[in-house]
This record gives C-alpha cells, sequence and structure tokens, in this order.
C-alpha cells in the first residue's frame, strides 16, 4: 500500500458513495486506476465492508446501546482471543476491543431495552468462563459517531455591534 491508497481508504472512510471518478479527482488517478485500487483494497481485506451511519435516535426504532466494560483472566496461549471471539458472535455485540486500563475487553452492546441488555449480560456474558467482572454503562445519547455529527450544529449567533 502507497499514500494514494492511504487517501483513498480516507475518502472511503468519509463517504464510500462517491464514484471511482469523483475519487480519481480527488486522488489524481484515473477511474480505471481507482477501480483497481479499492478492488484490491477489497480483496486484501482492508476494506471489510461498505456501511451506513444511521442516527437511530431519528429513525425511531427505540433501541438501548450500552457500553460494557470487562475484566477478564487471559487464557495461557490464546490471551483474549478465544473469549474476545466467542463475545462477537452474539448479535447483541455491535463492537468489542481489547483495551488498556481498568478493565480488559469492551463492547458496546445493543437491545430492545434495558432489560433486554441487562438479561444478555446476566445470562450470556457474565457467566463464560474467564469473566472476572463486568460494569454496564447505558448510553443515553450519542452526539458523534465513527466521525460523523449526529445533531444539527446551530450556526453562530451573530450579536449586534455599537459604538
Amino acid at each position: 500500500m502507497d499514500e494514494k491508497d492511504h487517501e483513498i481508504l480516507r475518502i472511503l472512510e468519509d463517504n464510500s458513495r462517491l464514484s471511482a471518478q469523483e475519487i480519481g479527482v480527488m486522488t489524481s488517478l484515473t477511474a480505471v486506476e481507482t477501480e483497481a485500487r479499492i478492488h484490491a483494497l477489497e480483496t486484501a481485506g482492508v476494506i471489510r465492508k461498505y456501511t451506513a451511519v444511521v442516527n437511530w435516535e431519528l429513525a425511531g426504532n427505540g433501541e438501548v446501546s450500552s457500553i460494557i466494560e470487562l475484566k477478564v483472566s487471559p487464557e495461557r496461549d490464546y490471551g483474549y482471543d478465544r473469549i474476545a471471539e466467542r463475545l462477537s458472535r452474539f448479535r447483541q455485540v455491535k463492537s468489542l476491543r481489547l483495551m488498556t486500563g481498568t478493565y480488559d475487553l469492551q463492547l458496546l452492546v445493543t437491545g430492545r431495552n434495558m432489560q433486554e441488555v441487562s438479561r444478555f449480560v446476566s445470562e450470556h456474558v457474565a457467566p463464560m468462563d474467564r469473566i472476572r467482572e463486568t460494569a454496564t454503562h447505558i448510553i443515553m445519547k450519542s452526539y458523534k459517531e465513527n466521525g460523523n455529527i449526529l445533531f444539527e450544529q446551530q450556526e453562530a449567533e451573530r450579536l449586534p455591534y455599537s459604538f
């Protein structure tokens, strides 16, 4: 990968709906060169998928999101990988990260309501071998997701000026 590939990735991360021709103009490449580079990045697994950023509060789905932090006893020869693989299979788990600090793993979990999230944690996550402790944080409101601002920005109010 070279700097042009990185440039293409940054553009696609910001707006994956742009055409190869539009990206080519932005990167000084032809549409054919751009398509070939994007295809190579997809084949190599660098580009995993294309997705939409949805403001679920406006969509009105009523889902609850929460951050679940876990203290985990790492497994000999595998560390945190096997428990992370098991956790990632649950449809409720939207993101899963290994972290530094007080907790080892951080999950972003969604459910229809707080009771469903609580039930998921108590029935599926907490009883797992090697999970020592959990902390659940309900997300009350999201202001920014994946670099995208989710609220309407107000124009700066211009104050009157007089001598």
